[in-house]
């Protein structure tokens, strides 16, 4: 069993593993990891050619819609902010619109912006944006086949993407640099009257810096982080692209950042070395989390809870083994590591509400697990019939998207126990008590009656 490096591929695999081309693996077979994206060389590498071939949308797996192209990035749209209302009606419309009135449309589906294509080159298979909805006819949860907005990205395949939480548009990481894509509305939930423009003129700072490895807005969306292939990351304020602050490291490349749900840290895993943790206020290192003996560390994300038990998840590839750490905040120590899976990991995800983490892998299995105790509660193997790229959880947290290299993009029903994954059975045997004092009080003189005298 071959095993890559959890966190961003490189581009050089990305474009091979989209085109079916051969993939180089026995370079890498004294790390048995996929080689960070700085060291992604072919020149004077030996080769043991594995062909991972091109699936057709025939063969996509059971609950996931095909999109005829390699899907690299995928996120849940803020409709929210997105959509605008209709405009009040007036006096005159009074009366034609109390019947409308009286029922009122139904709020339109959830939708996800999916990003990929067959990169640069005459393969034939486009590179796009598209958006897609939940389709609310289908007897399971998954999005419907025709795409609500599709955008041709010419020659540029969209590796990374960020979409902005409160509806400043999407923004997409190229091979030479970023562009934002803005959200053009008419009046009207309908989602038929969404499309997406490129906006020339935004991110000027971001345009020719190379491919960015990691993207990522904070919460609010005041604050916008972007990592490099080159190893330069960069923090600016939104939408003023002030820099907050720059570091560039030529020796490593970024995988993954995660801002902390305050927006007070930012969480920063490189191709090799600790995880660092920088303070936004003050644009300084707070915590250089260190690897246990033969770790790589991948992918990072904070957990979305806004109490002194935030907790920064941390996946890692030991020997053959895929794990997940976690972290305490605020002294910045260990506090749970758990081994997950023998596949490594190609995705990785933290649910809004803090309660679920959620793992893809290279061999295309889903593992949905409690966030307090890791103990796993779904697993969808052979979700994907290639490398799951994207792992994002909807806003309620109860519906997990999943993407992958197949051209499939699949919507997994996950629910969410609440309380952080704590059990419902107290709760239900608290219930049953008092059920039962209430009886036992309204009946008191019978049951007394009933008693052996």
């Amino acid at each position: 069993m071959s095993t890559f490096d959890q966190g961003p591929l490189c581009k050089e695999h990305l474009d091979s593993q989209a085109k079916g081309q051969v993939v180089n693996l026995n370079a890498f077979e004294n790390t048995r990891t996929l080689p960070p994206p700085a060291a992604c060389t072919s020149g004077d590498r030996r080769h043991r050619p594995t062909r991972l071939p091109r699936r057709p949308a025939a063969m996509a797996p059971r609950g996931g819609q095909s999109y005829g192209f390699p899907i690299y990035c995928a996120a849940w749209l803020p409709l929210g902010h997105i959509l605008k209302p209709d405009p009040p009606a007036g006096d005159a419309d009074a009366d034609a619109d109390a019947s409308s009135a009286a029922s009122p449309s139904s709020p339109p589906p959830p939708m996800a912006a999916l990003g990929g294509g067959g990169g640069e080159g005459r393969s034939g298979v486009p590179n796009k944006l598209v958006v897609a909805a939940l389709d609310p006819a289908g007897e399971e949860a998954a999005l419907s086949p025709e795409a609500v907005v599709e955008v041709k990205t010419k020659e540029e395949v969209p590796y990374r993407m960020a979409v902005h939480p409160r509806g400043d548009g999407v923004l997409c990481a190229f091979p030479n640099g970023c562009r934002l894509y803005r959200w053009e509305s008419q009046e009207g939930d309908e989602p038929r009257k969404l499309a997406l423009e490129p906006d020339q003129e935004a991110l000027a700072d971001l345009k020719d810096v190379g491919l960015q490895l990691a993207v990522s807005f904070s919460g609010e969306g005041s604050i916008l982080a972007t990592g490099g292939e080159d190893g330069h990351l960069r923090v600016f304020k939104w939408p003023a692209m002030e820099s907050v602050l720059t570091e560039a490291d030529t020796k490593t490349s970024i995988k993954d950042l995660s801002f902390s749900s305050d927006e007070k840290f930012l969480a920063v895993n490189r191709s090799s070395g600790p995880c660092r943790v920088w303070d936004l206020l003050s644009s300084e290192v707070v915590a250089n989390l260190p690897r246990e003996a033969g770790e790589i560390f991948g992918f990072c994300r904070f957990s979305n809870k806004i109490d002194s038990s935030n907790i920064l998840f941390i996946t890692a590839m030991q020997g053959d083994y895929g794990k997940i750490i976690s972290w305490n905040t605020t002294s910045w120590t260990r506090v749970g590591s758990k081994k997950i899976t023998r596949e490594a990991i190609s995705a990785f995800a933290v649910s809004p509400d803090g309660s679920l983490l959620a793992i893809g892998t290279i061999e295309g299995t889903i593992i949905v697990l409690g966030s307090k105790d890791m103990r796993t509660l779904i697993t969808v193997k052979k979700a994907h019939l290639g490398i799951v790229t994207t792992l994002a959880f909807s806003q309620d947290s109860r519906t997990l998207l999943s993407t992958s290299f197949d051209s499939t993009a699949r919507v997994t029903s996950v629910g969410s126990p609440k309380g952080n994954g704590a059990s419902v059975w107290p709760m239900l045997l608290v219930i049953i008590l008092a059920i039962l004092v209430y009886y036992c009080m309204q009946h008191k003189e019978e049951l007394l009656a009933m008693l052996p005298r």
